[in-house]
């Protein structure tokens, strides 16, 4: 109830004022356990893209952003929940476990859930190498993922930059890329490299990005 009463209002506001223009929204399944792996460019990402479909998306997101304190925090921590998102403490083994098993039982019940393969936001605009839990969540659901390119959010919200500014956004959705033919193989480390290589070169044709083939290291600016 929350969500959807938060994504009617916090929706229509930013599709009033940010016009983002939608491509191919209809190739994303509106029944079943589905993945959505955008690109990622800026924090406003994970809001976009929930925004823009009518079901459900629930994405990770940095814990940091469910323990701030006073108006700010707390206004943080409703708009993060309320939209459905699971918190995950970077750099933490366990802690990322737990954050996947959490996206699995997502998946799981039906539901669609959004990850960004990249791990961080792209400090430069091009697109990096995806790192292969988006594959483990495919092979451990059976779920279909579907490649997502996000363009302009980074003029929207450059790094440091808090509040996004209006420009034009583009998001972009791909046919579903079923990985059913691993069933079974996900404790195959070259078959889930090819698998989050495959996601990526999907994105990549849909963003139009340069693909730089090593992992954007996490910093503390970053989402």
């Amino acid at each position: 109830m929350l969500y959807a009463v938060t994504k009617r209002v916090v929706g229509s506001l930013a599709r009033a004022v940010y016009r983002p223009a939608v491509i191919d929204a209809d190739k994303v399944p509106m029944t079943g356990p589905v993945i959505l792996a955008p690109n990622h460019l800026a924090v406003a990402d994970s809001f976009i893209v929930p925004l823009v479909l009518p079901r459900p998306v629930a994405f990770l997101a940095k814990a940091e952003y469910f323990r701030g304190t006073g108006l700010k925090g707390g206004l943080s921590r409703w708009m993060f929940t309320s939209l459905g998102a699971i918190p995950v403490d970077r750099g933490k083994g366990r802690a990322a476990k737990e954050a996947l098993e959490a996206a699995e039982r997502v998946l799981n019940d039906g539901g669609a859930f959004g990850i960004h393969p990249e791990g961080t936001r792209s400090p430069d605009g091009r697109l990096y190498r995806g790192r292969t839990g988006v594959a483990r969540l495919a092979l451990s659901t059976g779920a279909p993922v579907v490649p997502v390119a996000l363009t302009g959010t980074d003029k929207l919200q450059p790094i440091g930059t808090r509040i996004p500014r209006v420009r034009p956004v583009t998001v972009r959705f791909g046919d579903p890329l079923d990985f059913s033919r691993y069933s079974g193989m996900d404790g195959s480390l070259p078959v889930l490299r090819s698998i989050t290589d495959e996601i990526m070169y999907a994105i990549a044709e849909l963003s139009e990005q340069e693909y730089v083939d090593r992992y954007q290291k996490p910093s503390s600016a970053a989402a």
